[in-house]
């Protein structure tokens, strides 16, 4: 049962470690009725605290931290690079540009490894391609840095 007065998730979850619970599985009984009831949490109504305005505000506001669009009539996720096997480069990444638009930015050479755990090749890198200021999220500069 939930609990309003609850003392968070992991307050829960150090209880049942003590009681000697292990944690549910995918598919199991205890797993679905967590699940149904974390939906029935998220479907409360309470409309007498929902500001259209402030949403919308909100939503402009934080448009470049949404996590899921729409590019080329498939849902992506936003802001997470990904191998691109068959592709131009090694990785790429979906982001928002400064108009609004999902685009895809491709970097990284499909035929090398970065060696970043040796430290003097590290600094050599982010050294010569300036990753102090790598620029906007949409340059492939930036998405390199970070895995620098």
């Amino acid at each position: 049962m939930i609990d309003e007065e609850s003392k968070g998730l992991w307050a829960n979850i150090r209880a049942k470690h003590a009681r000697g619970e292990k944690p549910a599985r995918k598919g199991s009984e205890a797993y679905n009725k967590a699940v149904s009831a974390a939906k029935k949490i998220n479907a409360m109504d309470e409309t007498e605290d929902f500001c259209p305005t402030c949403l919308a505000e909100y939503l402009i506001e934080h448009a470049d931290k949404l996590e899921e669009a729409e590019y080329h009539g498939h849902k992506v996720t936003l802001g997470k690079p990904f191998l691109t096997p068959g592709g131009p480069k090694k990785r790429s990444v979906y982001v928002k540009n400064p108009k609004g638009n999902v685009i895809k930015v491709n970097f990284g050479d499909p035929n090398m490894r970065i060696k970043k755990s040796i430290p003097a090749r590290r600094k050599s890198y982010r050294a010569r391609h300036h990753c102090d200021n790598p620029g906007p999220r949409t340059k492939a500069n930036y998405w390199s840095c970070k895995a620098w």
